[in-house]
């Protein structure tokens, strides 16, 4: 299973315009949550497992929202 590290960055891209890259940094994990930043704040969100890759929606759940992906990290 592809898990996310502390200390490590992910990307996705935007649905809605391929040039604007999401980009965050792990700064805290349990086995059901992870910390980062989002919109200048320090947050915790829940993460689900899908197909042995973690993930999770930095800015909530909505239509189109992002979705940060374990298998998807910053080069």
């Amino acid at each position: 299973m592809m898990k996310f590290e502390v200390g490590k960055s992910y990307e996705t891209r935007s649905i809605a315009d391929w040039e604007c890259i999401f980009s965050f940094t792990i700064l805290d994990r349990t086995d059901k949550t992870i910390t980062t930043i989002a919109h200048g704040k320090r947050v915790k969100r829940g993460l689900k497992t899908v197909d042995g890759v973690e993930q999770f929606k930095p800015f909530g759940s909505y239509s189109m929202c992002p979705i940060i992906r374990a298998n998807k990290e910053r080069a």
